[in-house]
């Protein structure tokens, strides 16, 4: 079974759980939409475990994005330098991002050895910006946020990944005219898309919204691709 969650945002208990009610096994495949970082309590204790699975596919999130920015090996690097040599807009936006939740994160990843700190930055310099899976004659598109600049004719490898994790999506706007196309997508909170305002996946004008707001106390979801079923773990 192919199974996509999003938004895990540190809240490893939540996310063992899940895997746990949907019988995760070595024969499943796990899609994860981005932002396993940052708000929880347990940040790199989830990248941890999803680097240590063969079976999962990992989509940038705009979190993850800002942690590599911020304290990757390729980025900044910031873990390993005195925060006064650095440039004052590089620090301002650091303590935005760390006030934006990036502080349990920040202090978790200084933490780790250096071996580990390059497991966890190998694993996300190695994440896709989308992914398309076909099944049952549908296609789904896999992206954290949304698809920005969007334009039916406009292949996705020719979009930016920026595109994909940053801008929300217009759920009230069909993207793909074809009926069989579905965008999926974490990032916006489905409590603000959803007219019931229930943390619940939102379906509708070919979107599937993921983000139940677990960190936030709603829900961790889990969509089956293959069956449309959704599994859900609710925030203590």
């Amino acid at each position: 079974m192919k199974y996509v969650i999003s938004d895990i945002h540190g809240c490893y208990r939540e996310y063992l759980a899940l895997l746990d009610k949907i019988h995760f096994s070595a024969d499943d495949w796990l899609y994860v939409l981005g932002d396993a970082a940052d708000r929880g309590p347990e940040p790199i204790k989830v990248f941890q475990d999803l680097l240590s699975r063969k079976n999962i596919t990992y989509i940038l999130g705009n979190h993850d994005y800002m942690f590599l920015y911020f304290l990757g090996r390729k980025g900044l690097d910031l873990a390993d330098k005195y925060l006064e040599d650095c440039d004052p807009e590089d620090i301002t936006d650091f303590r935005m991002w760390l006030e934006d939740g990036g502080i349990t994160t920040a202090r978790q990843f200084m933490k780790l050895p250096q071996k580990e700190r390059i497991a966890v930055n190998e694993f996300l310099e190695k994440a896709k910006s989308y992914e398309v899976i076909k099944e049952n004659e549908k296609t789904y598109i896999l992206v954290h946020a949304g698809i920005s600049n969007f334009s039916e004719d406009k292949p996705l490898e020719n979009y930016d990944f920026i595109d994909f994790i940053d801008n929300r999506t217009d759920y009230e706007k069909r993207y793909y005219s074809d009926p069989n196309i579905f965008v999926i997508t974490g990032h916006t909170p489905t409590i603000y898309i959803r007219k019931d305002h229930l943390p619940k996946i939102y379906c509708g004008n070919g979107h599937i919204a993921i983000d139940c707001g677990c960190v936030f106390g709603g829900r961790l979801a889990a969509y089956a691709i293959e069956t449309g079923d959704v599994t859900y773990i609710t925030s203590p």
